[in-house]
């Protein structure tokens, strides 16, 4: 089994895409790309623009040759869109896609906007989405909907996906943020060797006081339980996250890393850094505006 991970907040850009390879099967899991559109008050800095850029560069060359390709839910930052802003992955770049089975979250307990992005996808493709929550077919197997973070606060739901080649087990567990136990032990029930999972959002925990104290204990429960813990996305758009993750990682033998060090890579955490990447690189005025209408490049934020 080779396992690439395409995008995450420790690459610059809110993602969690990866593609998995077993046997004659590409399973490119949550081919998405997007940016806080404000964070401390500010709009992307154009450092984060291109490593998004990078992110999308990266996904529509795993798509070439793609067999499948798993939806965990309707989120921008998991799924190509009909373009909402210029730092996504729009459909329309996407290549043609004929020969591709897909594997979707179904239209039950999700929003509104999610709805409409889910019959936006199905409408491009030129067929319907199938609802995969529960269903095994040649070594894949997707979960019942598992909440999106805690269960109680109505943000919804996703589905998980394992993969299975051999003695190894390779489940992407989507944006639960371990922040439900039953998720967790669902996760466990799959004899797991490698998770790929968001962690708790700690910079939000103003709005999920619980994050940090239940999230750590069901991620000591899955690090204690799988050989390779890999944790990111929400958990790595602050510093505080990176420190909460080390702090895990110090309390077991099993591996417990972030998506750039799994891929061997410095982590690069710039949404965190969001507010000091203004202040070392000051934006011209006007230049959102101008790169959304392709009046301004990258060239020199590459």
């Amino acid at each position: 089994m080779q396992i690439e991970i395409l995008g995450c907040e420790s690459f610059g850009a809110r993602s969690l895409a990866c593609a998995v390879k077993t046997g004659d099967k590409k399973i490119l899991i949550d081919p998405g790309v997007a940016l806080a559109r404000l964070r401390y008050g500010l709009p992307p800095h154009p450092v984060e623009v291109a490593a998004a850029l990078r992110i999308r560069k990266k996904i529509l060359y795993a798509l070439e040759g793609a067999t499948d390709i798993v939806i965990s839910h309707y989120h921008g930052d998991h799924m190509p869109m009909k373009a909402e802003d210029p730092y996504q992955l729009p459909v329309e770049a996407l290549p043609p896609l004929e020969e591709v089975r897909f594997w979707c979250k179904g239209p039950q307990n999700i929003s509104g906007l999610s709805a409409r992005r889910r019959k936006e996808l199905s409408h491009f493709l030129g067929s319907s989405l199938p609802a995969s929550e529960g269903i095994s077919s040649d070594g894949i197997s997707f979960s019942s909907p598992v909440p999106h973070g805690t269960r109680d606060k109505g943000f919804g739901t996703v589905m998980m996906t394992r993969i299975c080649e051999g003695a190894e087990v390779f489940v992407h567990s989507s944006d639960i943020q371990l922040l439900d136990r039953e998720a967790v032990l669902e996760v466990l029930a799959w004899k797991p060797t490698v998770v790929f999972s968001s962690g708790p959002p700690l910079y939000l925990s103003h709005h999920v006081p619980e994050a940090s104290k239940e999230a750590f204990e069901n991620a000591l429960l899955l690090a204690r339980n799988v050989d390779t813990l890999i944790l990111d996305h929400h958990l790595l758009r602050s510093f505080e996250g990176y420190r909460w993750l080390k702090k895990l990682a110090g309390k077991v033998e099993n591996k417990v890393l972030c998506a750039a060090e799994f891929m061997g890579k410095k982590p690069k955490l710039l949404e965190a850094r969001r507010k000091i990447l203004y202040n070392k690189q000051p934006v011209p005025r006007g230049w959102h505006e101008a790169y959304s209408n392709g009046e301004t490049g990258l060239d020199e934020y590459l």
